[in-house]
């Protein structure tokens, strides 16, 4: 692997999945020694809490160094652009402090949101693109404006371990929210769930679906009762509109997730990658109750970062 942007970056994904958890059940002791002398940098442009931790404590296991910048806050303001004049607020150009992090780091792992406000824009994925053109070493994506692989490669490994049957019906579930949030997690989710299984299907409101890239298997339920009455992997999240770009349309009926509109399937299994607006995206019961996975997808995490940085040290023997 030389690079992990996105699900497409790795071959034959469901057997690198396989590979993941091996890893886990061995106690990440595979290969202790592969990163000693090699430097891993994470640059955050965004706020991070599971990201930030699981990346650094698989790199520690790795025998990676790690150096974390907070690019906001502890860094110059970067220019994206091309053959521009930077006479305003940009301090360095991407091209100039992509170099210099490449010298210093065999790796780097970027987290960048989008701006919701372009779609042209935040779908050309300028600021991953910029890095990977310029650093000259292996880009992890840490969340990038459209995509999170490294969530949806530790969802597809939860959903891997506690599966019943080869291909288990999974379902996303759109869910309320106050304020308008990327399609970087469902884009990424989708990618991942259609190679998993063909019974996956997104129920949602009109005007939320995502953009036909992401489309999946078996297309969108509208009605969330009757998306959900057979399932066994209901993954939960927000997005906002790609149509409608970074919008929130109006939204008829309710579509909060909860104990009672789950009595008829007791064996479905509930999913959220976390930060989760307790009572307005899912219920409370749901996420303290026994069919709640959210715990196990963010300990895979640690086994999912593991696994990408193990795979790009051993390509970079």
């Amino acid at each position: 692997m030389k690079q992990f942007l996105s699900q497409r970056d790795v071959y034959q994904p469901i057997n690198f999945v396989h590979k993941a958890l091996e890893y886990k059940r061995g106690g990440f002791s595979a290969a202790p020694q592969l990163g000693l002398g090699k430097t891993l940098g994470l640059l955050f442009f965004n706020p991070s809490l599971r990201t930030r931790m699981s990346t650094q404590l698989a790199a520690a296991k790795l025998g990676l160094q790690t150096v974390v910048m907070n690019v906001g806050s502890e860094g110059w303001a970067l220019e994206f652009g091309d053959d521009v004049v930077m006479n305003g607020q940009s301090v360095e150009h991407v091209k100039d402090a992509a170099a210099v992090m490449g010298r210093y780091c065999d790796i780097l792992g970027i987290r960048c949101f989008p701006s919701l406000s372009n779609r042209d824009a935040d779908y050309s994925e300028q600021v991953m693109e910029q890095f990977r053109k310029y650093a000259g070493v292996p880009i992890v994506s840490l969340e990038s404006a459209t995509l999170h692989p490294l969530q949806s490669l530790a969802d597809i490994i939860t959903m891997e371990e506690y599966k019943t049957k080869a291909h288990p019906k999974v379902v996303l579930a759109w869910a309320p929210h106050i304020k308008a949030l990327p399609q970087a997690v469902p884009n990424s989710f989708a990618q991942w769930a259609n190679v998993f299984t063909n019974q996956f299907t997104i129920a949602c409101p009109p005007g939320y679906e995502l953009a036909k890239a992401f489309e999946p298997v078996l297309g969108y339920e509208y009605n969330l009762d009757k998306a959900i009455a057979d399932a066994d992997f209901i993954y939960v999240k927000n997005w906002s509109s790609f149509s409608d770009y970074g919008k929130n349309p109006p939204v008829e009926g309710d579509w909060l997730l909860n104990e009672h509109r789950l009595l008829s399937n007791p064996g479905a299994r509930i999913m959220h990658c976390l930060p989760v607006r307790r009572g307005l995206e899912l219920s409370h019961d749901l996420l303290n109750g026994p069919r709640s996975l959210v715990l196990e997808q963010a300990t895979n995490r640690i086994t999912a970062a593991y696994a990408v940085l193990k795979e790009i040290l051993e390509a970079l023997k």
